[in-house]
């Protein structure tokens, strides 16, 4: 098989994972792909913890160092047997606490500590990069395998060409459907498509060359069992202590690699796919290593000496002259080093954004507003983050050369990540786990493990050989392979036990020397006790909040349609109808911060609403419910929770309605005098100018002027007395609607010609969507047009911006249509907003003002009426107003 006819295939593959990632994304998009939270895609998204370094070197382990290679099997499948007790509890934190990588979990268990969440990332990209390396080098190998075998005499590009061009793909595959956009669960469904796909393609390919080794070419089961017998393998001793430490270090793994943290906890829909996950995964295991040892003795015996055993996957079949084999094999290990990679990156990449990049952002500010789009910004991180881990790993393997470090890098690993454990398990069993516990066993625990295993796996490029002979400043009890005297111990098994031990010491010595802050109080309850549900949420300062601010927050961070939606929720819980504003209340805040947890990280998001609202407090009463220490404490604090949310409900309610009558009060004398201005001034005109008239002898351009004044101020008297008739008809409710199948689209471009003459010398630009205003609605279509008139009329005459425009945004959702007019101007005073509805309402001081201020009021009276609701929709930047209609009117609900 030619080396082009091998890129070509590996193309077309990737081509099709592309189209497989789309069509899903697209699928889900609308809805209509509620088969990727089956149990089975989550089953098969797990299959990332077997990597290249599985699919080829479990192989090449099993040839060099016999039954060892079952370790890294044996130990998550014991992790998944077992899912009650560790798993099911980090899945529902997760989902409680919108984690989105395992530094979110960690800084969010320890106070939302951002400084120790980029400990955590720091240490895991160094971690990984490594890991990433040896995936690139894995498809450098198998090419070269296919190059040998072919023969070919042209030129082909060498591994590192290989590898960069492989490193740029992956980091645009994972680019286009890892950051598309911003989900608040994390969750990438074309991605999560694509790696079931690889997983089966892989586990088919390893089956496929097992089956062709056990029956096509040592004659069936028991032809291979005589071959192990007499192989090397036969003679394979059990070392206790390390199988006892790989089986531990691998089960770890599959807990704290940061892939696996992403799809185990983030992916995870329900603990129905966990449940199920507990013994499909550990078949799925079983199936990959079935055919592993009898694959590393026929490899021992047919290919010429000298060969890679990490690669008899590949050169077995193309020895036997199985080229399609060779290539499904190929395909196979192709997609086990891609699917790791892809996921690696995107958790990294997360890691890197809301951990590093947004907190140093928000640290450079200087002001606590944020009216840049935050979205763009996390969108922009990820990506050029992706880049970066791609890149580091590339680099790692060109400065590596693909030495021998790179063979047990896949251990070595294993290793640094499970300097995670004790932060992680200490965090959801230990109330009394603290930050500064956490972080100071995490770099101890990283120190020793770059000190004992990292670097020494280097030889003497990166530690001097006096080092490694003689030990640190000549120390003999501080040689890296030799702690403390212990000579005789495995490099791995040594390494990990002292990382670990000393990790998991100065963590709990530290936990218990320092003490806790309110908010790690707070999350160390709501950790440990996660089955009996939420704690109780964290309070915050209610004064220095402002609502409108908040809201412009969120729709940079969360985009428009969630905050908003978010927003109005909370307005409704809190018995506020006619606004979408909630009141800044304790609970709101920290529901709006689980949300913004879930796009930006817990830690993150802790410090954007802190910007905003200022330092945040505990109070005495959260301290108790954090310190219950009965059921009947639990219950009595329930109680009074819940009596103290229905006072706070009822005395807004109270508070609102009182200035809404205060204001009501003055708008009534307002009124009063309104009304009698309105009607007396035309009618002194027209009762001056008739009498000038009755005199006689006038000329007649003095006449026809006078008699043009009394016409115009009739006319305007009786427009007046027509707004106020209607206004009252549409008060008693006896309007009757003229009902009929109307076009939305029509009726704005009526209303935009009908208010062309306002201000036409004053250019406006107006923004439509003209695909979403393709509605037809069962309305009375000229009400309506009333309405939307009155408010691009408004909008033309008091928008001020130097380029003025009018944004108009419609959206049917569950029946109804949602129509947003809004323009770019300085918007409605917060103080008026309560009585803008009102008869004789006008813009305070506005020398543009013109009518009798009826206009909004007739808007109200005519939505109510047409069974819809209108209202002012702050943090628009502009004066906006949002109108919900019903598609469809009956003649039954009209009378």
């Amino acid at each position: 098989m030619s080396f082009n006819l091998l890129v070509a295939s590996c193309l077309a593959y990737v081509i099709f994972l592309f189209v497989v990632a789309f069509l899903v994304e697209r699928r889900a998009w609308i809805g209509a792909a509620s088969w990727l939270r089956s149990p089975l895609v989550y089953t098969l998204a797990l299959s990332i913890y077997c990597t290249a370094w599985t699919f080829y070197g479990a192989v090449g382990y099993a040839a060099r160092s016999g039954l060892e290679f079952m370790t890294i099997y044996l130990g998550p499948t014991l992790v998944f047997i077992g899912w009650w007790w560790i798993l099911r509890k980090l899945v529902y934190i997760g989902r409680q606490q919108r984690v989105t990588s395992i530094a979110d979990l960690i800084s969010s268990r320890y106070g939302k500590s951002n400084s120790l969440g980029v400990i955590v990332t720091l240490v895991a990209i160094v971690v990984v990069t490594p890991y990433i390396a040896l995936q690139l080098q894995s498809v450098v190998l198998a090419f070269d395998v296919f190059a040998s075998a072919a023969s070919e005499t042209g030129i082909r590009p060498g591994g590192g060409q290989i590898a960069i061009w492989v490193a740029a793909g992956l980091a645009l595959f994972t680019i286009l459907f890892g950051t598309r956009n911003l989900d608040a669960k994390e969750q990438h469904t074309g991605i999560v498509a694509a790696i079931a796909v690889e997983a089966v393609v892989k586990l088919l390919a390893l089956i496929a060359v097992g089956v062709f080794v056990v029956w096509g070419l040592s004659g069936g089961i028991s032809g291979v069992m005589t071959k192990i017998d007499a192989s090397l393998l036969h003679d394979w001793q059990l070392q206790p202590g390390r199988w006892t430490a790989l089986i531990f270090l691998s089960g770890v793994a599959v807990i704290c690699l940061p892939r696996m943290f992403h799809v185990l906890v983030v992916e995870n829909n329900d603990e129905a796919q966990l449940a199920r996950a507990s013994w499909a995964f550990p078949a799925y295991m079983l199936a990959m290593s079935l055919f592993i040892v009898p694959i590393a003795v026929l490899g021992l015996e047919r290919v010429p000496e000298g060969a890679n055993p990490d690669m008899f996957v590949l050169t077995l079949p193309l020895a036997e002259g199985q080229g399609g084999l060779a290539m499904l094999a190929f395909l196979g290990g192709f997609s086990s080093a891609t699917s790791m990679v892809i996921v690696e990156a995107i958790a990294l990449a997360t890691m890197v954004s809301n951990h590093i990049v947004i907190p140093t952002w928000l640290r450079l500010r200087r002001s606590g507003a944020i009216s840049e789009d935050v979205r763009s910004l996390v969108l922009h991180a990820r990506r050029l983050s992706i880049g970066l881990v791609l890149a580091l790993g590339y680099g790692y393997y060109r400065i590596s050369g693909g030495s021998g470090a790179l063979a047990e890098i896949g251990l070595i690993s294993f290793v640094g990540v499970a300097q995670f454990l004790p932060a992680m398990m200490g965090g959801i069993f230990w109330r009394g786990a603290t930050r500064t516990g956490a972080l100071l066993g995490l770099l101890t625990g990283f120190t020793l493990w770059a000190y004992c295993l990292f670097l020494p796996s280097f030889g003497d490029a990166l530690l001097p050989a006096a080092v490694l002979e003689q030990g640190l400043w000549g120390l003999s009890w501080l040689r890296p392979r030799a702690l403390f005297g212990t000579e005789l111990m495995d490099p791995l098994v040594h390494a990990l036990f002292w990382s670990l031990l000393l990790n998991s010491t100065i963590y709990c010595l530290a936990s218990m020397l320092s003490f806790p802050g309110a908010v790690e109080r707070l999350q160390s309850a709501a950790f440990v006790n996660v089955f009996e549900g939420q704690v109780g949420p964290e309070r915050w300062t209610r004064a220095a909040a402002e609502p409108e601010a908040l809201l412009e927050m969120s729709q940079r961070i969360m985009g428009e349609e969630e905050a908003q939606s978010l927003f109005e929720r909370a307005a409704r819980a809190q018995g506020k109808s006619e606004s979408l504003l909630p009141d800044p209340t304790p609970a709101f805040l920290a529901a709006l911060e689980q949300s913004l947890a879930g796009l930006i990280g817990a830690a993150t998001a802790h410090a954007v609403i802190s910007k905003l609202v200022g330092l945040e407090t505990v109070t005495v009463e959260d301290l108790m419910v954090v310190a219950r220490e009965s059921a009947q404490l639990m219950e009595h604090s329930a109680q009074l929770e819940e009596q103290r949310g229905e006072l706070s409900r009822t005395a807004t309610a109270l508070r609102e309605a009182n200035e809404k009558l205060t204001a009501l009060s003055v708008q009534k004398d307002a009124f009063l005098t309104q009304i009698s201005h309105e009607l007396r001034t035309p009618m002194t005109s027209i009762r001056a100018f008739s009498e000038i008239l009755a005199e006689g002898d006038l000329p007649p351009g003095i006449v026809a002027r006078q008699g043009g004044i009394i016409r115009d101020e009739a006319v305007r008297l009786t427009r007046l007395l027509d707004d106020l008739l209607d206004l009252s008809v549409l008060e008693s409710g006896r309007v009757q609607l003229s009902l009929s199948l109307a076009s939305l689209e029509e009726m704005f471009n009526r209303a935009i010609l009908a208010t062309g003459n306002i201000r036409p010398g004053h250019e406006i630009e107006f923004i439509r969507d003209p695909l979403s205003e393709m509605v037809w609605l069962q309305t009375d279509a000229d009400r309506l047009t009333q309405v939307l008139i009155n408010l691009i009329s408004n909008a033309r005459k008091y928008c001020d911006a130097g380029l003025p425009r009018i944004r108009i945004a419609v959206r049917i959702r569950a029946g109804r249509v949602r129509i947003d007019i809004a323009d770019n101007g300085k918007g409605i005073p917060k103080a008026a907003r309560a009585v803008m509805f009102e008869k004789f309402w006008r813009l305070p001081g506005e020398t543009r003002a013109s009518g009798a201020g009826l206009g909004l009021a007739i808007c109200r009276e005519i939505i109510t009426n047409l069974h819809g609701t209108i209202a002012y929709l702050p943090g628009q930047g502009g004066a906006a107003f949002r109108i919900i209609l019903p598609l469809r009117i009956s003649p039954a609900s009209e009378s």
